[in-house]
């Protein structure tokens, strides 16, 4: 259930607003494991073109964060803060995505970037996805957590359940509060959200036991790394992460959701499908690109052109 709710959110919000979603991303800085969001959602600013033309994929964090810049080539070694085998796969990794270019001085591999990264990044919303608010499992310590860290620009509940009074009262009252139906994309606003400090230093709960809850003190720095990398996460990762059935039922949406004709509804193909299924009948996987399907209902772009630059040479003033 908190699937299909979860795809057809994304979907919906693809649809209706210029926003980069995708899905399952962290959302803690200190204990990057500890809190996972629904959906993240970038807004862009009008440097998304110049993002967007540098490549699809996501550039790795450790190269914007490095001291390689777009001017004179460097050497990549000193210019990373961490492990030299580290570095050269981000490295290795920054140039397959046309992030670097690399130049040869006696012998030894210089790098720089082929643009300046842009700030491309307007404002970062957090989506908890909880279709049922009979059942909100570990919902006010994971809103608890976003709020007092600040990470998001704003947060949002999400819910198919009709929002009382006493719902609300039960939630951080910085949290906006959406009704959505995913049968026919009725989207309510109950709540508007708060806007929250990302610029300012926050507080991460790292864990919590009786009488007892331990704290990390997250400076602006670290959560404007943070922010970034969810954004470059975002962009490369998208929100159609799974693969579709080998089935004879599967049945993709016009969205690219993976629907079962024998259910009559989308299914999780990592959980719902294979042998055990009652249904399953064994086919090849339905021949769709997911990739066109988001270039074509997003800002996202497929296949850029890609950025290359060259250093002036003698020949110039000859």
């Amino acid at each position: 259930m908190e699937f299909r709710f979860e795809l057809a959110l994304a979907a919906h919000l693809e649809a209706t607003t210029d926003w980069l979603i995708a899905r399952q991303l962290g959302g803690a800085v200190a204990t990057p494991g500890g809190r996972i969001m629904d959906l993240c959602c970038v807004r862009p600013t009008d440097a998304l073109a110049d993002r967007a033309a540098i490549t699809s994929e996501t550039i790795p964090p450790l190269a914007i964060e490095s001291d390689v810049g777009a001017g004179e080539a460097v050497d990549w070694r000193p210019a990373f803060d961490c492990s030299i085998d580290h570095a050269r796969s981000v490295v290795d990794r920054a140039v397959d995505c046309g992030f670097f270019e690399v130049e040869r001085h006696n012998g030894r591999r210089y790098v720089r970037q082929t643009t300046r990264y842009p700030d491309w990044v307007d404002s970062l919303v957090g989506i908890e996805n909880k279709p049922d608010l009979d059942q909100p499992g570990d919902l006010d310590r994971q809103l608890r957590i976003d709020i007092a860290l600040g990470l998001f620009d704003a947060v949002i509940l999400a819910t198919e359940s009709y929002v009382t009074r006493a719902h609300l009262n039960r939630l951080p009252e910085a949290v906006g509060v959406w009704r959505f139906d995913p049968e026919d994309g009725e989207r309510t606003v109950v709540r508007e959200p708060t806007p929250l400090s990302p610029s300012e230093p926050g507080i991460e709960p790292t864990n919590t036991e009786p009488l007892r809850t331990d704290i990390a003190v997250v400076d602006a720095e670290a959560k404007a790394r943070k922010r970034r990398r969810i954004a470059e996460r975002a962009y490369g990762k998208g929100w159609r992460t799974y693969d579709l059935p080998a089935c004879e039922h599967a049945d993709p949406t016009d969205d690219g959701r993976p629907y079962c004709a024998f259910y009559d509804h989308v299914v999780n193909p990592a959980t719902d499908c294979g042998e055990s299924c009652p249904g399953y009948e064994p086919a090849d996987p339905p021949e769709i690109d997911q990739e066109a399907i988001r270039e074509e209902r997003s800002p996202w772009i497929a296949d850029p052109d890609g950025i290359s630059r060259s250093q002036s040479g003698l020949n110039r003033f000859l």
